[in-house]
């Protein structure tokens, strides 16, 4: 679901969406013997999370909330890479015959029309990605009465929290038949460590500042408020004492 249905996502290109997302529920019904059926996935919210829940309106659902800068960054220099490597098929051409980069929005999305014209670093195009990634998560929790069935951390701070993860095998009904250990590989950039310079946060500040209200009101409240970099860079207000 990377590729163009993100592309066909952004202009309502409902019936190529639903072509696409018709072949993914065969290949998951395929699936079906097996206890759980788990995807970790960014396309879920990029391209089809509206279809999933028609297939699947019994999925639960996990929300990994990260510090913008830290999501950003490391997009921005996943990007740089893999266009320098020239990784093949990085690139695909929407129905507007424009190239669009294969695992990011595309910027038709309408959140970037606030900061059109301006020359954005690709740093801050990722924040700007972010904020309408958890923004969209926050109305598909509310549109589809989800808050419920979705469990909550924050990544890696509860990730690497054994307690944290048992009660996320918990919610989710996967029993564990040992120990739980977390010496699972981690899922760094090669070669590049992700530091947060004071330069990052002024283009964060600059950007987020270019943003009406409406963007930045979900991170007032949980999951979000709750952290300091949501009161630091996204205008979030403290938690009540």
């Amino acid at each position: 679901m990377f590729g163009r249905p993100i592309y066909d996502y952004a202009v309502g290109d409902a019936a190529a969406l639903r072509r696409v997302a018709e072949r993914k529920r065969r290949v998951i019904a395929n699936s079906s013997r097996a206890t759980a059926y788990i995807e970790t996935s960014h396309a879920f919210l990029k391209s089809w999370s509206d279809l999933a829940i028609e297939f699947f309106p019994g999925m639960k659902l996990v929300h990994l909330v990260r510090n913008p800068l830290s999501v950003a960054k490391s997009e921005a220099i996943r990007e740089e890479l893999i266009q320098r490597w020239r990784f093949p098929f990085r690139n695909y051409h929407g129905g507007d015959g424009k190239s669009y980069f294969r695992w990011a929005l595309t910027g038709l999305e309408p959140i970037f029309s606030h900061v059109a014209g301006r020359e954005l670093s690709r740093f801050q195009w990722y924040v700007v990605q972010w904020i309408e990634i958890e923004n969209r998560a926050m109305r598909f929790l509310q549109q589809y009465g989800k808050q419920a069935d979705c469990h909550t951390l924050h990544s890696p701070v509860e990730l690497n929290d054994s307690v944290k993860v048992q009660s996320l095998l918990d919610f989710l009904g996967l029993p564990c038949s040992d120990k739980l250990v977390l010496e699972g590989r981690q899922n760094r950039t090669p070669g590049v460590k992700n530091e947060i310079t004071e330069r990052d946060k002024q283009e964060l500040a600059e950007v987020v500042g270019l943003l009406p209200a409406s963007c930045l009101e979900i991170f007032e409240r949980p999951p979000y408020c709750d952290w300091e970099w949501s009161r630091q860079s996204t205008g979030g207000t403290p938690p009540p004492e």
